[in-house]
């Protein structure tokens, strides 16, 4: 990375100060670029789920690693949820999506309450675990809401086998003018669903899978407590990967917890941070972190840097921390403070090897959160931040009442923020498309057939807030 004609401001820098420059370039095609990466996470897209309740859980670990990014489940968790959780996604099929199933005699508010749990929207209904019915919003509309599924279920939906290739299970929706497919196995059960949107994604992108082919997922812990035992048993459970998580990630509590857990060897990479600085970087790397997560306040559900000044322009802390990781053998993810495909592109371009994206995804079907109406008829889901008085609430349960009340004075962060559902872009995998089509792009201008490439050619400007604006649409005309 360097700076148009060798001038870099003495002061730091976020995503909108930056531009990038063109390049002279012989790629064609946005498909010739690969976005896989380099820091032993197993993602084939720079996309990390971070570790907040009102972003990461089953369905969106599930869908991500189908797409190439992975999942990290938070800190919070029981174990006996993380372990369930992680079967459930070691279970998934590598191309068909989990369906939503309910029996005949389940009613239409049931399957109402449910489709919207997958971006498919449609509930398959079984009997004996063959499918006898599909519903839809479409089916649901203008019925009682008590009516059972067995009398409202379209019937003449389309089955495909289970073993088909994803171009069959396409042609044959075309040919029926349909969007779901039901996938069987030969004996008739269901096996699952695909959408002709999913059936042409599993061509451009390649899952995350472990050394069994299975999907990866990862999995956080804190720095309090007997960090080691609960290292291993989320590994011991199949988290592919471990991110010691804590706000203030340069401390010795955190070096210590890092130390312990490398003594165990437990053969996954080790994530650790948060940190913005060389300094803090060398450190988590000495104890033992083979990842550094950079960021401190940027998150859309943070209010480190109001409440206390503390922070670091992001593009910045991510360009000094990445170079000081590299030379120790080390990379980091950029954590937080990414608003558009854009600025995941700047991320990476600044030596981050993946992008961990919070807020973002919790206004998505697969986000753990219900959805919502609000009363002008918009879709949301509600988030919070991992150190807001919500959060904070839910990880001291178990504390007495006083020092639950006495650390609730201290919270950061938003506890409640209604995280609207682009009607364009509803789901995880249309984000993942944004995200991944604006940086396959970025690569091409820049010429540069893979991140690392990216990292290496890439020539930025600094731009003015003027500037910035100059670059937005302006979908309403002038």
């Amino acid at each position: 990375m360097q700076f148009l004609d060798g001038h870099r401001p003495p002061y730091d820098l976020t995503y909108d100060d930056v531009f990038f420059v063109p390049n002279r370039t012989d790629i064609t095609s946005r498909f010739d670029v690969d976005l896989s990466t380099v820091d032993g996470s197993g993602t084939t897209i720079p996309i990390v789920v971070s570790n907040m309740t009102a972003v990461s859980g089953r369905r969106m670990a599930e869908t991500v690693a189908r797409r190439g990014g992975i999942t990290v489940l938070p800190q919070d968790l029981p174990l006996s949820a993380v372990a369930e959780t992680v079967a459930f996604v070691k279970s998934r099929d590598l191309v068909a999506d989990t369906p939503v199933v309910l029996g005949p005699d389940a009613s239409v508010s049931d399957a109402l309450a449910l489709m919207h749990k997958r971006a498919h929207g449609a509930v398959v209904v079984t009997e004996g675990g063959k499918p006898v019915g599909v519903v839809t919003e479409a089916t649901c509309a203008d019925v009682d809401r008590f009516a059972r599924l067995r009398s409202v279920a379209a019937t003449d939906f389309v089955t495909v086998p289970a073993a088909s290739s994803p171009r069959t299970v396409f042609e044959a929706l075309e040919a029926a003018h349909e969007n779901l497919a039901v996938l069987v196995h030969d004996d008739g059960q269901l096996a699952g669903v695909l959408t002709r949107t999913g059936a042409v994604r599993t061509e451009i992108y390649s899952p995350a899978v472990d050394a069994n082919g299975r999907l990866r997922i990862a999995a956080a812990v804190g720095i309090n407590g007997d960090v080691a035992a609960k290292a291993k048993a989320l590994v011991e459970a199949g988290a592919d990967l471990l991110v010691v998580d804590t706000a203030h990630g340069h401390q010795e509590k955190m070096l210590d917890a890092l130390a312990a857990i490398r003594t165990l060897d437990l053969g996954v990479p080790l994530a650790a941070g948060n940190v913005v600085s060389k300094s803090g970087t060398r450190d988590l790397v000495a104890a033992g972190a083979d990842i550094v997560k950079v960021g401190v306040g940027p998150g859309a559900m943070c209010t480190t840097r109001m409440m206390t000044g503390v922070g670091r322009p992001q593009f910045s802390a991510v360009a000094e921390c990445s170079a000081a990781a590299a030379e120790l053998g080390a990379t980091v993810w950029a954590d937080g403070g990414v608003r558009h495909p854009r600025d995941v592109a700047l991320a990476l371009a600044a030596g981050a090897a993946n992008v961990m994206i919070g807020s973002w995804f919790a206004g998505t079907y697969e986000s753990p959160g219900d959805l919502r109406i609000d009363p002008a008829g918009n879709a949301y889901k509600e988030s919070f931040g991992m150190a807001s008085k919500r959060a904070v609430a839910a990880r001291t349960v178990t504390d007495s009442a006083f020092d639950r009340a006495r650390k609730g004075l201290f919270e950061e962060g938003i506890s409640s923020s209604r995280m609207r559902l682009d009607p364009d872009r509803p789901g995880v995998e249309d984000l993942i498309d944004h995200i991944c089509s604006g940086v396959r792009s970025t690569c091409t201008y820049a010429g540069a057939r893979s991140l690392t490439e990216l990292h290496e050619r890439a020539v930025l400007g600094v731009q003015s807030a003027a500037g910035f604006a100059e670059g937005r649409p302006l979908p309403s005309g002038w």
